[in-house]
């Protein structure tokens, strides 16, 4: 890397992040370990996560056991070992498996996804995280950045971090500067694309009694997906604590009646969930009616949300990046948005502890590595996730044979070579020591980290010398 000797300096640049979710507090839990200054900004007065099932997979489970925190995540999930598919009159369509962990190293696991919220803010100094800090614009030179906050104080520091979801402030601010400029591509000036929308909730904890599954220890996951003139797929899954997050998918573009009760919605909770709530009642789950489970819900900690998905081509610019929902939203059927948000921010950690010394230069490549490094591989996720949803939540008469085919003729030896596939990614963090081999699959390596290389070789030096 290039430096201009005037402005570097053997100081870690410090970080400022725009968002607490969890690609931002992830970011910060590594850093912390680097032992680089950083800020955490939340628009929010506090951290609300909605109470929906969250999946995470071994891409990002091998990172979570490096800063220590696998077996407190393990103890409020469980194990997403298998799944059935039933139509609207609970008959049984198929069921599919998952590779055993001998092969993948984990298991697939489920919980609430409060509960991964808490975990990784309880590892953030409270210091670090500002609440009611919305950034509202900011102002970049060959010096620093600096932010201006909703409520007219600034801060500064050397990187800016937008981690703040699919509607990022900071990735606005940076396109509207950059379109003013004629450097923003026209992809990255459309809007992102909406095709579904869902209602999600998880019930208080249940009587055993009469709802045995959720003594079972792995999750019991049930799709049901309705019939042509009903364009719902809603679903169940067993959490700890004897609770079930359920998740109501309507497919917009079928029913007017379904697209005017989905109206449009974000993460938080809508005053119309309720009408949504009664029109949807009587559907049928493996625990008697939606009606029943929804008896069983807080209203309050019921959302709507609405299933976007763009992937940009704008990361960074100068001493600003976007990463998480900021840089590609997913469509959820995969569940991979929580695990690519987590693993920006292990990948954009490795890249800025290589920064040295801390200089515009080195920061600018910095983080265009990160996105070189990091852009395919999440590309090569959009159409699977496209696949996934069509096949899960798709009422046309071409997903409907679309879902057939391939939930009852793939052949089984095909799905589980995609899903090896798809479980070879797991970027680590360079600066920590890494994760035990677990299973017997190949992992696909990534780039080692040039800073831990050369202090691993002066330290050779220095001991080769001192025997001399």
């Amino acid at each position: 890397m290039s430096t201009h000797i005037s402005d570097a300096t053997n100081k870690y640049p410090h970080v400022l992040i725009s968002g607490a979710g969890l690609a931002g507090l992830f970011l910060g839990i590594l850093l912390e370990k680097a032992g680089i200054p950083y800020d955490i900004y939340e628009r929010a007065a506090e951290i609300k996560p909605i109470g929906a099932v969250m999946c995470l997979s071994p891409n990002i489970l091998t990172a979570i056991e490096q800063v220590g925190l696998y077996d407190e995540l393990m103890s409020f999930s469980k194990e997403a070992i298998d799944s059935t598919f039933y139509t609207d009159q609970l008959e049984v369509v198929a069921k599919n498996g998952a590779i055993t962990a001998d092969v993948v190293g984990y298991e697939r696991i489920l919980f609430a996804r409060p509960e991964l919220y808490d975990l990784l803010y309880r590892q953030v100094p409270s210091s670090k995280v500002h609440f009611s800090k919305k950034i509202v614009s900011f102002e970049q030179d060959e010096g620093g950045v600096t932010i201006t906050l909703g409520d007219n104080t600034t801060a500064r520091g050397d990187i800016l971090v937008g981690a703040d979801g699919a509607h990022s402030a900071v990735r606005n601010h940076l396109y509207k500067t950059l379109n003013s400029q004629g450097l923003l591509p026209d992809i990255d000036a459309k809007p992102m694309s909406v095709a579904y929308i869902s209602l999600v909730g998880t019930t208080d904890a249940l009587d055993p009694v009469k709802y045995p599954c959720v003594l079972q220890e792995s999750c019991d996951i049930s799709y049901m997906i309705g019939d042509k003139k009903t364009p719902y797929t809603w679903c169940t899954f067993t959490v700890p604590g004897d609770k079930i997050c359920w998740n109501v998918i309507v497919q917009l573009g079928i029913d007017p009646v379904a697209d005017e009760l989905a109206g449009s919605s974000d993460w938080v909770v809508q005053d119309n969930n309720k009408e949504m709530m009664n029109s949807i009642r009587h559907f049928k789950t493996t625990y008697g009616t939606l009606g029943d489970l929804f008896d069983k819900t807080q209203l309050e900690r019921v959302s709507k949300v609405s299933f976007e998905d763009k992937l940009f081509e704008t990361w960074n610019h100068g001493r600003v990046v976007v990463i998480g929902d900021a840089a590609h939203k997913l469509l959820p059927s995969t569940g991979a948005g929580a695990v690519n948000a987590m693993q920006d921010s292990v990948l954009l950690a490795n890249h800025i502890y290589d920064i040295y010394p801390t200089s515009f230069d080195n920061i600018k490549q910095a983080l265009s590595d990160f996105k070189e490094e990091r852009f395919d591989a999440v590309k090569e996720q959009y159409p699977q996730s496209y696949i996934s949803a069509k096949l899960m939540y798709g009422h046309t008469f071409s997903e409907r044979i679309l879902r057939r085919v391939i939930l009852n003729w793939l052949p089984e030896s095909m799905k589980r070579k995609q899903l090896q596939k798809d479980t070879a990614y797991r970027p680590q963090v360079n600066f920590l020591p890494l994760a035990p081999k677990r299973g017997t699959l190949e992992i696909i390596p990534q780039r080692p980290s040039m800073r831990a290389q050369k202090e691993k070789d002066e330290l050779q030096r220095r001991s080769t010398a001192s025997a001399v």
